[in-house]
């Protein structure tokens, strides 16, 4: 019986998997990220991704009540 990990909350302090992380092929290509590109630019990123998510209209959440 394997355990599921869900990396955005188990793995915040580190992978909690190691060796066996499915995720692990994307290690090489944000390392070069982070070391190519410079703060300026990945400040243009975040800006440019916060201000789409403002512009795009609300998405209505209806919550389910129990009966």
């Amino acid at each position: 019986m394997e355990n599921t990990v869900n990396c955005a909350e188990d793995c915040v302090n580190g992978c909690v998997l190691g060796d066996k992380c499915p995720n692990k092929e994307y290690v090489k290509e944000t390392s070069k990220f982070i070391d190519d590109t410079p703060l300026d630019k990945m400040l243009e990123i975040a800006e440019e991704a916060v201000m789409k998510k403002r512009m795009a209209p609300p998405k209505w959440v209806i919550p389910e009540f129990p009966e």
